[in-house]
């Protein structure tokens, strides 16, 4: 973990114990640290907009509730992410996954000198990503757009690290057969191969 990560975990961690005593500007600020990740992370389990806040206004009740109950086993990252995957998971067996407008969900802006490049490029990977399975869409998220360790998102997701580390690898084929189709090429590596 590098500085930045564990100044800020330090500071996460100040704040889950203010919030065990009551504090709400705690919570508040807790919110608002979190909700752009949230928002992102929980985009690759639905596109549904509702349920994604449903889920991080749950997800933020529960670490309400549990704040003094964090044993500091993991990073507060890693443990909010945990309770917002688990109450997401709940909220797909409670309302599915209906389709819904693409424009529905926030999109994070990521800053550039063409925004059309930029999302065009979004765009692509977004449609290459919604041929993956729910939990390689997660893993890929939590790994390379959240930057979580393995081990982290074996955490997270409640499976052994193995289990990560096959999504991870099969939604990295998948993909790799998947964007060069999206971009008009053909694909370049079989699903099979090792």
């Amino acid at each position: 973990m590098n500085e930045a990560d564990l100044n800020a975990d330090v500071a996460d961690r100040m704040l889950l114990q203010r919030m065990s005593a009551g504090d709400r500007v705690a919570l508040a600020t807790l919110y608002h640290s979190y909700h752009g990740r949230l928002c992102r992370f929980l985009a690759r389990l639905t596109r549904r907009a509702d349920v994604i806040e449903e889920v991080i206004n749950d997800c933020f009740l529960v670490t309400w509730q549990k704040a003094g109950d964090f044993r500091g086993d993991s990073r507060v990252s890693t443990w909010i992410m945990g309770i917002a995957y688990r109450c997401g998971l709940k909220a797909l067996r409670q309302h599915g996954d209906e389709p819904v407008e693409d424009d529905a969900v926030p999109e994070e802006r990521i800053p550039s000198t063409d925004p059309d490049e930029d999302r065009e490029l979004r765009d692509w990977l977004g449609k290459g990503l919604d041929r993956l399975s729910a939990d390689q869409r997660v893993v890929i998220e939590l790994v390379y757009g959240v930057g979580h360790t393995l081990e982290d998102v074996a955490t997270i997701m409640q499976c052994p690290v193995g289990t990560v580390k096959a999504r991870l690898f099969h939604a990295r084929v998948k993909l790799r057969n998947v964007l060069p189709a999206l971009a008009g090429e053909s694909p370049i590596y079989k699903e099979n191969v090792p």
